[in-house]
């Protein structure tokens, strides 16, 4: 592991590098970083976790609670606009591995469809060059359309803001779990998604997953891409990880990958996937399961005003059976949708090298100092508690600093599993960080949101450092439901160039359409028929804390409250239709909604992406789509 060294990072007031007062801020980081280890490391050692109170900033909404009548209107009110970006266009692709259980009618289910020449996107059919190295039986025999599109990234382009690509697990078998990448890209603002498809390059593994994404300064697209292998058991479709018995022996068991979509390119085909004449690979493992990287992400410094102009930073952990342990790499993007070759992978800084530290979340403030968030779990990510702490570097990634303590004691509902009363998806990523580009007292603020579970229902808490993360704010609540036995979850955080804070999440204070209804109908909840996590009867007509829409809160950079939290989707929508599963076909206690969703601003827009399963006309199998909702930044 890397020495936990320290450091400050440099505020609006001075260059990086200048040495300004730089004895005293040393000794003042290296307290709070000692006074921060030793607190963590007295809870993880013995301290209790807080069992009967709430976590801190649970209750203290500072806009106040809104009625449920209130949060429904506020779409219309607030000029949201709502399109279904992955219902334009037909894709198919050839899955390395075939799945053809399908669990329906249930939920919709329809498993794996084949394409019979339905694609409208231009892409590549397959079989692929990554798949010539095969074992008998693989790959699928044919091309077969892509029904689900779960979880998702949204990236603005800095020489064009009308220009956004989002990204998506782009799903043949929703009951296999079995995915590649995939995008949907606009020229006009979100209006529309003319080209999309699978993102080439990966097809010889099973899957490829993770939606991340960013632009260089060139206005070319990086997609950091997990790549990975398993087949599926006969006896009961749960995949099995055997080192030496890949479906396809001419690739590595698991990767940690790139794909860039250069400035330019116009169709689904148009991807960089090669450095020096080979798959563009950071970390290649052959590996058996338990000793595999995942949770990868990616920031680029695309300020042409910073020093570290174009690096690129791209970070993953790898979970090796002893806790995960987090890895970043560099490299410096080229106008042509290149890069210079990735740094060795090296480690963050961390509080506890036993532990699990993962959730990376790099970002670039403007004076071209990297941050990225670091959480600390205990062994098993479903115990009591987590530590949510920040790391910086102040040299383009050459050294790191860190870690500052954001919070920590902070109960998130268990993992793996279903999280949440009443429906079956599982929890995901229960944070998220931000950087902000106004200087606010002479720093560019930090800004962390999280999961709150210490009341039996999700909380999503807010709180900022104005200070180079020495200290951070009182945490407060940004979920504004007035009946807190209500879940909220999975935020995502954004700043936008004025210094605007958005924080989108997933929101479960309405209920369910009525019985009857034209909603209930578009809705898809008449085969919503099989829960076992649900003790009323089914279908779920008027159910409270079970359907799902999106929301969004903005603030001031001072963390003052713009308003109340907005709705962002038209239409409520059932998480369990088409759920995907990602322990076994047959397991109905486990499904999947995405481990997180997009937010981007650009000018005076907001962009956020995110799941629905409702027919809005363009979706009657109630698949799971991407909506892209736009929304006037206040």
């Amino acid at each position: 592991m890397r020495e936990l060294s320290t450091g400050k990072p440099s505020g609006g007031g001075h260059r990086v590098g200048e040495k300004q007062n730089q004895p005293f801020q040393l000794s003042l980081i290296r307290g709070l970083l000692l006074l921060g280890v030793a607190v963590v490391l007295a809870i993880s050692y013995g301290a209790s976790p807080r069992a009967a109170s709430f976590g801190p900033g649970v209750g203290n909404i500072p806009q106040g609670t809104q009625t449920e009548d209130s949060f429904a209107d506020s779409f219309g009110a607030n000029h949201v606009t709502n399109v279904f970006a992955t219902t334009q266009q037909m894709s198919c692709y050839t899955p390395e591995v075939p799945f053809t259980v399908s669990d329906g009618p249930v939920d919709w289910y329809t498993g794996e469809t084949p394409c019979n020449g339905a694609a409208t996107t231009g892409e590549d059919l397959g079989p692929y060059a990554t798949q010539q190295g095969s074992n008998a039986g693989f790959p699928t025999a044919a091309p077969v359309l892509v029904n689900n599109h779960s979880e998702s990234d949204i990236q603005v382009d800095p020489t064009n803001p009308r220009h956004v690509i989002g990204s998506t697990k782009w799903f043949a078998s929703a009951e296999g779990y079995n995915h590649v990448l995939g995008f949907y890209e606009s020229w006009d603002g979100g209006k529309t998604w003319p080209v999309q498809g699978h993102i080439p390059g990966y097809e010889g593994w099973t899957d490829d997953t993770d939606p991340v994404g960013a632009f260089d300064g060139f206005g070319n697209y990086y997609e950091l891409i997990l790549p990975y292998q398993f087949d599926y058991k006969a006896q009961d479709g749960s995949k099995q990880f055997n080192t030496g018995q890949e479906p396809n022996p001419s690739v590595s068991n698991e990767a940690v990958s790139v794909a860039v979509r250069p400035h330019g390119a116009t169709s689904a085909r148009q991807w960089i996937t090669t450095h020096n004449g080979q798959p563009d690979i950071l970390f290649a493992t052959n590996a058996s399961f338990g000793q595999e990287p995942d949770k990868q992400w990616i920031a680029i410094d695309n300020n042409p005003a910073s020093p570290f102009y174009n690096t690129i930073y791209a970070m993953w952990v790898n979970f090796n059976g002893f806790g995960s342990k987090p890895f970043y790499s560099t490299a410096k993007a080229l106008p042509d949708g290149t890069h210079t070759d990735w740094t060795t992978p090296l480690l963050l800084p961390v509080l506890d090298s036993k532990q699990n530290n993962t959730d990376l979340l790099p970002h670039v403030a403007p004076s071209g100092v990297v941050w990225t968030s670091v959480d600390q779990f205990p062994g098993k990510k479903g115990q009591c508690c987590v530590t949510h702490t920040v790391d910086f570097s102040t040299d383009g990634g050459k050294t790191w600093h860190g870690p500052l303590v954001i919070s920590s004691m902070i109960q998130i509902p268990p993992f793996p599993g279903p999280g949440y009363s009443n429906t079956t998806f599982r929890d995901g990523i229960a944070v998220t960080f931000g950087v902000g580009k106004q200087l606010v007292a002479g720093h560019y603020p930090l800004y962390a949101a999280w999961e709150d579970f210490s009341t039996g229902f999700d909380n999503i808490i807010l709180s900022a450092s104005f200070d180079d993360g020495q200290s951070w704010t009182s945490p407060i609540q940004v979920n504004d439901n007035a009946d807190p036995n209500t879940d909220e979850f999975q935020p995502n955080l954004a700043t936008a160039a004025d210094g605007t804070v958005s924080v989108n999440f997933y929101d479960r204070r309405l209920s369910c359409p009525a019985s009857g209804t034209a909603e209930a109908v578009a809705a898809g909840l008449s085969r919503d028929t099989v829960n076992p996590n649900f003790s009323r009867s089914l279908p779920p007509y008027s159910a409270a804390n079970y359907c799902v829409n999106a929301a969004i809160q903005f603030y001031r950079a001072d963390l003052t409250p713009i308003g109340h939290n907005i709705r962002l989707t038209a239409h409520t929508w059932d998480p369990q239709l088409n759920g995907p599963h990602p322990g076994t076909a047959s397991n109905n206690n486990y499904t999947f909604i995405g481990d997180y969703f997009g937010n981007a601003a650009a000018g005076s827009t907001n962009y956020s992406t995110f799941v629905s399963t409702y027919d809005d006309g363009s979706n009657p199998h109630h698949y799971q789509q991407q909506v892209v909702a736009t929304i006037p930044i206040p």
